[in-house]
């Protein structure tokens, strides 16, 4: 398997292929990119990997990565944070511009509000159908999104209330407008901002504030570095799941 570096730079580099130059270089640029219908297509159903350790404690993370990535993508970081876990990395069903993501964007900071929530919906349903097939009890497991995923997930807890009891939000931002007022308070959140990502950084409050505002428990974390991924955001991670879980 890929070292925990290479493997978290890839989706970084793809996504900042993906933006205006100026966006990659942490501008975010005013011209809006209106995807043609040309430019997206979308899958049928979700790929996905199912990884069980030899010693697996009961513990479950529905892993769902950041636009570039797949359903591989943070395999290795969740068995970091927590080796005795059942690993369930799924991938998202849109490709735009050649980039697999969880929903259509018009800009960077800007996303298509009727994919997010037929894609909201359609995860959802494919989530419980695979808790049946696997017999997993979802309302015990943690869902750990990056970036486009963690957006996703945080989308879909005011969709779908109850679906998420506990998640790791990685560089995530609200995507969704007009939400729902909803009842959060069963539900813990985890969110790690990175102080220089210049592009998800300055929405990061608004999106502990949208969850707190119903309800939730949130633990809202700032840390010194960019988009990707590195050790910090694995130690933070398992220290918090161990808390969390007590």
């Amino acid at each position: 398997m890929a070292s925990l570096p290479s493997l978290l730079l890839t989706p970084f580099l793809l996504l900042a292929a993906a933006l205006p130059v100026s966006a990659a270089n942490g501008l975010v640029s005013e011209t809006k990119m209106i995807a043609s219908a040309e430019s997206v297509s979308r899958e049928a159903t979700f790929a996905y990997q199912l990884i069980k350790p030899k010693q697996a404690s009961g513990r479950i993370m529905v892993l769902m990565h950041g636009s570039g990535g797949d359903e591989t993508t943070l395999l290795d970081l969740a068995s970091r944070i927590a080796p005795d876990a059942t690993l369930i990395g799924v991938r998202g069903r849109v490709v735009q511009d050649g980039i697999k993501r969880w929903y259509k964007r018009l800009t960077p900071t800007e996303f298509d509000q009727q994919d997010v929530r037929d894609e909201a919906t359609a995860f959802v349903a494919f989530m419980r159908e695979k808790a049946e097939e696997l017999k997993l009890d979802l309302s015990k497991a943690t869902f750990l999104g990056y970036s486009n995923g963690a957006n996703l997930i945080a989308a879909l807890t005011q969709l779908y209330p109850g679906t998420v009891r506990k998640a790791v939000l990685l560089r995530p931002m609200p995507v969704l407008a007009n939400a729902p007022q909803v009842d959060l308070s069963d539900s813990k959140f985890l969110t790690i901002a990175g102080e220089d990502d210049k592009l998800y950084y300055p929405f990061a409050d608004r999106l502990h504030k949208m969850l707190a505002s119903c309800g939730a428990s949130v633990d809202a974390r700032v840390i010194d570095t960019g988009h990707g991924l590195g050790e910090e955001d694995v130690r933070i991670v398992a220290d918090w799941l161990g808390q969390a879980n007590r």
